[in-house]
């Protein structure tokens, strides 16, 4: 079976590496890399940590208005498409890479396989979640990570083709936590275990917001102990607003990290403040309480559990979160236990028999 992969983005490095080992024990994977994320730190370093296979074709997209770079995406993968002529095309998560990719494969009538179908936070203004429900309802194979978004397909009367599989980024996790031990990271920048808090900020509901990006800056200066590597979107809206200087000033800036850098971040931290998916859900897994810097989260059952607290962009909501919260439930297996990978080539390759 041939497989077309698309990814773009570096949470869909992070979910593609696992299932990439597996689907190539049995099947030929071709892999397009669409250049969404196409720095060093962004891109190339996480192929090289997780051994991903370098990609066989690199779009170069680059970053463009949501219109501009889905539409350029899409005629490139078109075209792919219709060069390698594989069985099934296969995408991961809510990025534009991801709706590119579906909509290529559905116009030509190639099945689509979704990664992580079934995601809602149930805000249309986030681009994310355009492009999660748009995908599913055109993909064949909706690949869940949990029970919760197999009811939100079933609500939406989406029934066949879903599988329950477990969340991939346990796989990667799991995979790579006793490496992440060894980074020399914390001791480079001289922070100690347990003795700060770990932020992200990169969502453009935050970072192009002027006042939002102010008031979650000022809230985690307040904090005083809070380390950020600083995402190329977030650094460049800072310097456009002139916060940079003063953020520079009382928050620990730091630039973009790999996968096993931010994971050992993540795992030493006493607390984590984010607006990323993946990280609320890595924060989750590894035990670590965590802050959310938006209204609205796809990964529920975060906070269901207890382990997760919406704030939004509030600077005193962040402030009195971080200094008051913590969990009040033990964890779960909610995510899976690391079999995700198998499960989805297991799925896939059931597909062509």
């Amino acid at each position: 079976m041939k497989i077309l992969t698309v990814v773009g983005a570096r949470p869909q490095f992070i979910k593609c590496a696992p299932v990439s080992r597996e689907l190539r024990k049995e099947h030929e994977e071709v892999l397009v890399h669409t250049g969404q994320h196409y720095d060093r730190e962004m891109s190339d370093l996480f192929f090289e940590e997780l051994g991903i296979p370098k990609p066989d074709y690199n779009l170069g997209i680059g970053s463009a208005t949501h219109a501009h770079q889905t539409g350029e995406m899409l005629a490139g993968i078109e075209d792919l498409i219709l060069e390698e002529k594989p069985d099934l095309l296969l995408v991961y998560g809510d990025t534009n890479s991801t709706l590119a990719g579906a909509l290529a494969a559905a116009k030509v009538h190639v099945p689509v396989a979704h990664v992580e179908a079934g995601l809602r936070s149930f805000d249309r203004r986030m681009p994310e979640e355009v492009n999660r429900v748009l995908t599913d309802h055109c993909s064949d194979l909706l690949l869940c990570p949990t029970e919760t978004a197999m009811e939100n397909l079933r609500k939406e009367g989406i029934t066949r083709g879903v599988h329950l599989t477990g969340d991939v980024m346990v796989d990667a996790l799991l995979g790579h936590a006793e490496v992440a031990k060894t980074s020399p990271i914390l001791a480079e920048l001289g922070l100690e275990r347990g003795q700060y808090r770990l932020a992200t900020v990169h969502r453009a509901e935050n970072t192009d917001d002027p006042a939002k990006l102010a008031a979650i800056m000022g809230a985690l200066g307040d904090l005083g102990d809070v380390v950020l590597p600083c995402h190329p979107r977030t650094e460049k809206m800072l310097k456009n607003t002139g916060l940079y200087e003063e953020a520079n000033r009382r928050i620990r800036l730091i630039p973009p990290v790999g996968y096993l850098e931010m994971l050992a971040l993540e795992s030493s931290a006493h607390q984590i403040l984010t607006d990323s998916g993946g990280v609320q859900k890595e924060a989750y897994v590894l035990g670590v309480p965590c802050i959310t810097l938006r209204e609205t989260t796809e990964w529920v059952e975060t906070v269901q559990d207890s382990w997760n607290m919406l704030v939004g962009s509030d600077h005193e909501a962040i402030v009195r979160a971080a200094r008051t919260f913590s969990p009040k439930r033990e964890r779960s297996d909610v995510f899976g236990k690391g079999e995700a990978a198998r499960a989805i080539a297991v799925i896939i390759g059931e597909k062509t028999e």
